[in-house]
């Protein structure tokens, strides 16, 4: 089943009954001229098994404790946002799995080898699925992408995955003179700022649920950064958000401000329609099926992680 994504923009009282989020608006609730018949119609209350990712983004909502440890028992991750309404802090379980302790030791013990054949595949698909945004959307030439894609060696020495970048970047938004992605440039950058945190919160999760720890990763190795492993893994995810923007983009143009319109859209991405296994899947369920492939990788059962493919 798929898991929802909750957003709260507004003041929100927010705990739990019965295994149950209980979302009250504090206008309501303080309000003693109306009365209580009226302030009982205006609780929603949400199952805590239905959801998969809530996005906290108001700085006066009031969580407790016993939701957050009922959400984070269920595998839900908590999203906060600063005062730009960026995703900022992610909260996740630290118990996953059944057998955690085994596929943390199978996770730690990869060796490099391992690690740099799987690195390999991550550059290639993400290649492919860069290719395919494009072609698709922006009708370039990719028989350079499709040719770098199949020359990726292990490891990635020859860093073509940066390569790639590049001629991607310089087509994805021609209409915008010399366009960076730079985490701190201009518009559409805030929007895809926006969408990759929302989808690395997708793959961390995934990859707890997996019984593996996001922090160490098969490539990315920062000190500084407890999500190596989701940074990782997310990279052939990654156009998907692209495209979603490039297309938001052209119904509405680059907007400065994450608008709630902006916002919505990018919540979208856990039910986003994409192909594995040759099988039509919401992201969130094939992110899961991704980081079940990674594990059997780990462990030796499998040779090659399973991404989703667009079509070329």
């Amino acid at each position: 089943m798929i898991k929802r994504t909750l957003y709260f923009g507004n003041p929100s009282y927010l705990s739990l009954k019965n295994d149950q989020l209980v979302l009250k608006l504090p206008e309501v609730e303080k309000n003693a001229t109306l009365p209580d018949a009226f302030k009982q119609s205006n609780v929603r209350t949400i199952p805590i098994e239905d959801i998969g990712v809530v996005v906290l983004d108001h700085k006066q909502i009031t969580i407790t404790q016993a939701l957050l440890a009922k959400l984070l028992e269920n595998n839900c991750a908590v999203i906060t946002c600063d005062d730009r309404h960026l995703p900022t802090g992610l909260l996740l379980p630290l118990e996953g799995n059944t057998l955690q302790s085994e596929r943390f030791n199978d996770q730690i013990d990869a060796s490099l080898p391992l690690k740099k054949q799987l690195w390999q595949q991550t550059v290639q698909a993400k290649i492919h699925n860069q290719a395919s945004v494009l072609k698709r959307l922006r009708q370039t030439e990719v028989g350079n992408m499709s040719a770098w894609e199949k020359d990726v060696r292990s490891g990635d020495p020859d860093n073509l995955e940066g390569r790639a970048a590049v001629y991607y970047w310089k087509n994805l938004f021609p209409d915008i003179d010399g366009f960076l992605r730079d985490r701190d440039g201009k518009a559409p950058n805030n929007l895809l700022n926006y969408g990759y945190a929302i989808l690395r919160a997708i793959i961390a999760r995934a990859l707890v649920s997996s019984g593996m720890l996001p922090t160490f990763g098969i490539h990315h190795h920062n000190r500084y950064n407890a999500y190596c492993l989701a940074d990782d893994i997310m990279e052939p995810y990654r156009p998907y958000v692209d495209e979603l923007v490039v297309n938001y983009t052209l119904r509405n143009g680059y907007p400065e401000e994450l608008t709630t319109d902006v916002k919505s859209t990018m919540l979208s991405i856990p039910v986003l329609d994409v192909v594995i296994n040759g099988q039509r899947s919401p992201l969130m369920i094939a992110a899961t099926q991704t980081t079940a492939s990674l594990y059997k990788c780990f462990s030796g059962e499998l040779r090659k992680i399973v991404y989703p493919v667009m079509e070329l």
